[in-house]
């Protein structure tokens, strides 16, 4: 296997990072004072603010303007079909560039595969369905969010008590979704509900997907959920009542959207786990700047043993995890089996970022405490990761069945 870079993909990563300088940066610049606090960013119910809303959209069609923004998508669906190298290698370069928390560039001028552009999912729509609405999603001006999780089935899917009943061409689906990002803002929605009793009981299959307009009736996101002190959130809990679907707008065969789900799940642990190795190197290069400037006993503190080993092991750990993410992304673009790969790599990124992070606040000391330096802001994202997208615990247990099962090449 070879990890040269392809000159196609550093091109591509120098062009978005051009956009993101020059384009959205005089964005955040002329609306500074909308996005430079919670309190303007997010409505009392923590929702954002329309203008908010306008940006994100005017940024996405403008990466999509530019090619940026569906250049990681299936080929089958019109995107550009980059891979999954290529699509690990730029989240990286994005995120140690921009570092965290820009309402404007997270999951805004690259889709997540739940949300936003051509996620993998939709190669399970019927393609008449697709057509009517694939250009929305690919210029941006459309968005979708990703109903799996409920408020009783997060790790264990088959606790699901979402149904979908037949009637004549179409379903009628009633239930909850839970913990579903982009839900408040969402034009389109993936639902997951039972089909078969019998099949869902013996963990056999009975889950089936649905593409549904979210202004159809009997489709509501009462509430968003704030977390880890933040204001507000773009993940919201969904009610469905009486949702009445054609049966034309079922993902993929009849009881078998788990395994239509993990089209998108896995895309998004890559591309997650991409995010992460680039906040960790931006993290760390915010501590190697530090260090060559701050004095304490009349040295700098890079001449001190103790931080030149916190830098080193923040290396060693980078450098682990994004060896091991190129490995899986090579496996993915080769058309081999990942499961396993995919989800060490999940976690481990989600638990190495954290550990970066959390030396980079060490070494900066009180300062990096404050949200000055943007730290503790990677620092609470950090720590969100290690749940969604399955839990750490989770990924250990797939890990350690496909080892069981004989899929032992490490």
């Amino acid at each position: 296997m070879d990890f040269t870079i392809p000159n196609e993909w550093v091109e591509f990563g120098d062009a978005l990072i051009k956009f993101i300088d020059r384009e959205v940066a005089a964005l955040e610049h002329e609306h500074r004072v909308l996005l430079g606090s919670e309190r303007t960013i997010y409505t009392e119910e923590g929702r954002y603010v329309p203008a908010v809303q306008d940006l994100r959209r005017t940024v996405r069609k403008r990466s999509a303007e530019l090619g940026f923004y569906t250049a990681f998508g299936d080929e089958a669906l019109g995107g550009g079909g980059l891979g999954a190298q290529a699509a690990v290698y730029v989240q990286e370069r994005v995120n140690t560039h921009c570092g965290p928390a820009r309402v404007l560039v997270q999951t805004v001028v690259l889709p997540s595969p739940f949300t936003n552009g051509l996620s993998p999912v939709l190669k399970h729509l019927d393609p008449e369905v697709l057509a009517e609405h694939r250009d929305g999603l690919a210029s941006g001006d459309k968005t979708m969010c990703f109903g799996l999780s409920e408020p009783d089935a997060g790790s264990d899917v088959f606790g699901m008590r979402t149904r979908a009943v037949r009637d004549g061409d179409d379903w009628v689906i009633s239930g909850s979704k839970q913990w579903i990002t982009n839900s408040p803002y969402a034009d389109y929605a993936m639902i997951f509900a039972i089909t078969d009793e019998e099949k869902v009981a013996a963990r056999k299959g009975g889950i089936s997907g649905f593409f549904v307009r979210t202004d159809t009736p009997g489709f509501s996101v009462p509430s968003v959920i704030p977390i880890m002190g933040h204001l507000g959130a773009d993940t919201g809990i969904v009610h469905l009542d009486q949702l009445r679907v054609p049966d034309r707008q079922r993902l993929g065969p009849l009881h078998n959207g788990l395994s239509v789900a993990m089209d998108g799940v896995n895309a998004g642990r890559l591309s997650m786990a991409g995010s992460c190795v680039g906040i960790a190197r931006w993290a760390l290069n915010q501590a190697l700047a530090y260090v060559k400037i701050r004095k304490t006993f009349g040295r700098l503190i890079a001449e001190h043993q103790a931080v030149q080993i916190m830098l080193a092991e923040c290396a060693m750990d980078i450098y682990a995890v994004k060896s091991m993410l190129r490995h899986c992304a090579w496996l993915i673009d080769e058309g081999r089996s990942a499961t396993k790969e995919v989800s060490m790599a999940k976690a481990c990124a989600t638990e190495m970022v954290s550990r970066v992070v959390d030396k980079a606040i060490q070494v900066h000391g009180a300062i990096g405490l404050t949200n000055e330096l943007r730290l503790e802001e990677a620092y609470r994202w950090a720590r969100v990761l290690r749940i969604p997208d399955g839990t750490a615990e989770i990924q250990r247990r797939t890990i350690a069945r496909r080892l069981l099962s004989g899929d032992t090449e490490i």
